[in-house]
């Protein structure tokens, strides 16, 4: 086991537990709708990516994988429709930054899962108003 695997995975999993609050915070702040089903389908996959790291960190044999805090900070900006989507584009932006963080740290099928994850957040900017990139994750 790498410690620097250990430790990418350690901060990819803290910030799936972050993003997994604030997209459910997020949730509650706008109408039915495709902004809604948008910010639903964000945090279904966030949650399961969420859980896979606890998972593959289990595997790894790392015994005290980061838990959840009580409370995260929300964006300033949420009274509106334009503020939920610039806050979950915000948030899936820096998801794919810390994805890309994984690509370069991973091999085999640790790649492979955060690659996926990933080209799955670019795809899902698009739906909060992100412009497609040729290097998503890439600052």
């Amino acid at each position: 086991m790498s410690d620097t695997l250990v430790a990418r995975l350690r901060t990819a999993l803290a910030a799936e537990h972050a993003a997994v609050y604030v997209l459910a915070a997020l949730s509650t702040r706008t109408s039915p709708g495709a902004l809604a089903d948008a910010l639903r389908a964000s945090y279904d996959f966030h949650r399961a990516a969420r859980d896979a790291l606890a998972e593959r960190l289990a595997a790894l044999g790392d015994i005290a994988p980061p838990g959840a805090a009580p409370a995260y900070d929300l964006p300033a900006g949420l009274g509106t429709s334009a503020g939920v989507s610039a806050a979950a584009l915000a948030l899936e932006q820096a998801s794919a930054v810390g994805y890309g963080d994984l690509v370069a740290a991973t091999t085999g099928s640790d790649r492979t899962r955060s690659i996926g994850w990933l080209s799955a957040t670019a795809v899902r900017q698009l739906g909060f108003g992100g412009k497609p990139s040729d290097l998503p994750g890439i600052v």
